[in-house]
């Protein structure tokens, strides 16, 4: 039980008010027949055998009486505003939060007992929690609509003018429908895989696999892209048996692959591998220009982009490197960028040999 605890307050304080008021009424009728006894021993008996109390004697116990209920009162007055004070104001929030108010905050006071105080911090915590998905909501609402914009206007604008004759059916404009088509389908698959992994139901077909033998074949995939884009795929794969979900981390290579090619500036991107204390891990380093350290906290955030390297112009949906988190937490494992040891990106991807929850 803790030192702060309600019901261990509530048992200290009723104590210390019944043994205050034992002590109250015992000493002060020390005191009363001390002194009466000293200046008139008439004040508290008439006669050897009278029983009945004489009348300063009815005055003290009455006086005693009044004193210690008071005492009484005011202590558990005390005790019931520590108790009560944080209640109502959570009660209070409650009502203003049920209206739509996601501001409100629940107060208590410094004297404030440890169950009321606890209450108070976790419904406060959860108003910071609705308040963030209510703001994150509206953010990913207003993304969505932004990424949807551009494929479906130029696929409209585009059979708008087939349909219309504008356009000539050449192999060019169904090639051109074709990509708009397959990047509103990654989008798609992107936003599918962050909503499962939100909701803690992104599944994994797990199997025991030879992963860098598997991360060779997905990057042999794209290095036709990256040497048409100026890039030199470095390989350094160990091979090592890992329990995971291939499909999954495909992704997340070539998410991270694409990243690369996207905002590093052309010249050799290293793909390596190796078991580390249980786990394995894997990175990805270019030769720069970097992520500035401003962007690392948000760097893995849906549908977040710098406003240099990380530019529009670049392209991409800012979904990859959110996907590729879920992707490899989904895994029991973890993901991070660090600066590189040739000016550049290091993204880092360290995953439990034996699958999630091996750790």
């Amino acid at each position: 039980m803790f030192s702060g605890s309600l019901s261990r307050q509530l048992v200290i304080s009723m104590s210390a008010v019944a043994l205050g008021v034992t002590l109250f009424i015992h000493i002060s009728f020390y005191i009363f027949y001390a002194v009466a006894m000293e200046v008139n021993p008439a004040m508290v008996s008439s006669s050897p055998d009278a029983w009945p109390p004489t009348g300063p004697e009815w005055g003290w116990m009455i006086g005693v009486t009044l004193v210690g209920l008071l005492g009484a009162v005011y202590t558990a007055s005390s005790l019931a505003r520590r108790i009560l004070q944080p209640l109502n104001s959570v009660a209070d929030s409650v009502r203003r939060l049920a209206h739509g108010d996601l501001d409100v905050r629940a107060v208590a006071e410094s004297g404030s007992l440890g169950e009321t105080a606890d209450l108070v911090h976790d419904f406060n915590t959860m108003a910071e929690r609705l308040q963030r998905m209510s703001s994150d909501f509206s953010t990913w609402n207003a993304a969505i609509a932004h990424e949807l914009r551009t494929p479906v206007t130029i696929l409209r604008g585009r059979l708008q003018g087939l349909a219309e004759g504008v356009f000539a059916p050449d192999p060019v404009q169904f090639h051109s429908l074709l990509t708009q088509v397959e990047g509103l389908s990654r989008l798609i698959e992107d936003l599918r895989v962050l909503s499962l992994a939100d909701s803690g139901h992104l599944s994994l077909q797990l199997e025991a696999c030879d992963l860098a033998g598997e991360m060779r074949r997905a990057a042999s995939l794209l290095e036709p892209e990256l040497r048409a884009a100026g890039f030199r795929l470095h390989l350094q794969l160990e091979a090592v048996p890992v329990c995971c979900d291939v499909t999954r981390l495909r992704q997340v290579l070539l998410a991270l692959l694409d990243n690369t090619r996207r905002y590093a500036q052309p010249g050799e991107i290293t793909l390596r591998s190796k078991p580390a204390e249980g786990s394995f891990v894997f990175e990805i380093e270019d030769d720069g220009p970097g992520v500035p350290a401003s962007l690392l906290p948000k760097l893995f955030d849906a549908f977040y982009r710098g406003e240099d390297s990380r530019s529009r112009a670049s392209g991409g949906s800012g979904l990859g490197l959110a996907v590729a988190r879920a992707v490899v937490e989904a895994h029991g494992g973890h993901i991070r960028c660090l600066p590189g040891s040739r000016g550049g990106a290091l993204f880092q991807v360290s995953l439990p040999l034996a699958g999630p929850g091996s750790e």
